[in-house]
């Protein structure tokens, strides 16, 4: 990753944010609603959380046939990934509540999904909203030598496959979380002092860091192999299915939003600077897909409203239905993209194709 300090232009003669911006404002203010969750927020976090931890209990309580814990592992995999896209990310942005220790505590909830709260924040908040799609500068487009996002990343000759093999790296995202991710990241992260916020106490970071870790092995491992009569192997394989229908999910949504071939990816001019404003940035590399589907909607945290999202991060999912006729609107208005897939298969396909594209040697494109 690249260190460069980027700035973006103040170009923006026709001042669409801050006539968009306006109008949602109007939106809430004439409404009398909050910005923030609402109850429909607080159903569904019982609803995720209800079915990620209710069937890991039933495995610890209950003498169950093999067949049965595996379908009770999934459903767990899939309320995972439901806590992670509805209730941690919400949390995170400070968009569940508006009372701070409510933000921390659900956004806390990364913790039992294998993650942490500083790493997330500095990649997702800092470094993924900020830059979106710039690559060397968002991580998000980072996947070492094994897949190819960008046209800009290196070529290898394993890449021409990758749209065969992906999908079954997709699902190793927050099982990699658990093991290594976490680590690299925050040495990363605190040598290059980046923090959402306050700069925070590395010693602190650090133990919070090894204590929770210790903590999510004895949650999820040691109380199986101790309170049941569960093989050691089929807890283990029960942890790494958990998490590759999570990893699975959550790599899939993130990914229809930004590695699309409609999606832009810009570099700097020399200097550091961006061709667009932040808010024409995020409409040029962004993506919706699904918005029409309730269950989409409902599931995914409204991370299918992603332009939506990256505009407006601070404003909770549960609204993006009703804001998004303004933001196209307004975005129309300017003669600005507003890119969205009508279905998520449609988006699914599009995703695949964009990377069997960047498997292609650049050199026979030329």
């Amino acid at each position: 990753m690249t260190q460069q300090t980027l700035s973006f232009s103040r170009n923006d003669s026709a001042k669409f944010f801050r006539t968009l911006n306006k109008r949602v404002n109007d939106y809430f203010k004439d409404n009398n609603i909050k910005r923030t969750g609402n109850w429909q927020l607080w159903v569904k976090t019982v609803v995720m959380f209800s079915m990620f931890l209710t069937p890991y209990f039933l495995i610890l309580t209950l003498n169950l046939p093999s067949w049965a814990m595996l379908l009770l592992t999934i459903v767990m995999g899939i309320g995972m990934a439901g806590v992670g896209m509805n209730v941690m990310h919400d949390g995170n942005h400070g968009a569940f509540s508006n009372k701070e220790w409510v933000n921390r505590l659900m956004g806390s909830s990364i913790y039992i999904l294998a993650g942490n709260v500083y790493n997330w924040k500095v990649q997702h908040n800092v470094l993924h909203h900020t830059y979106t799609n710039i690559h060397g500068h968002d991580e998000d487009l980072e996947a070492g030598r094994i897949l190819r996002f960008s046209k800009h990343a290196e070529w290898h000759k394993h890449h021409k496959f990758q749209h065969y093999y992906s999908v079954l790296l997709y699902g190793l995202l927050t099982i990699n979380w658990a093991i290594t991710t976490d680590y690299l990241q925050m040495k990363r992260y605190l040598k290059r002092k980046l923090s959402y916020g306050k700069f925070p106490n590395p010693r602190t970071e650090w133990s919070k860091l090894v204590i929770s870790k210790i903590i999510y092995v004895s949650i999820w491992i040691v109380l199986p192999l101790v309170l049941t009569d569960i093989p050691w192997w089929q807890v283990l394989l029960g942890f790494f299915i958990m998490h590759y229908v999570a990893g699975l999910i959550l790599s899939v949504v993130f990914q229809l939003a930004h590695v699309m071939e409609d999606a832009e990816m810009p570099l700097p001019e020399e200097n550091g600077t961006m061709k667009n404003s932040w808010a024409i940035h995020q409409l040029e590399n962004t993506i919706n897909f699904g918005t029409k589907s309730k269950i989409v909607n409902w599931f995914t945290g409204g991370l299918n409203h992603q332009v939506e999202h990256h505009i407006f991060p601070h404003i909770s999912h549960v609204h993006y239905t009703k804001i998004s006729k303004i933001v196209k609107e307004t975005a129309l208005e300017f003669n600005l993209p507003y890119k969205e897939y009508k279905t998520t298969r449609m988006a699914i396909v599009a995703h695949f194709r964009y990377l069997k594209e960047m498997g292609i040697n650049p050199a026979l494109q030329a």
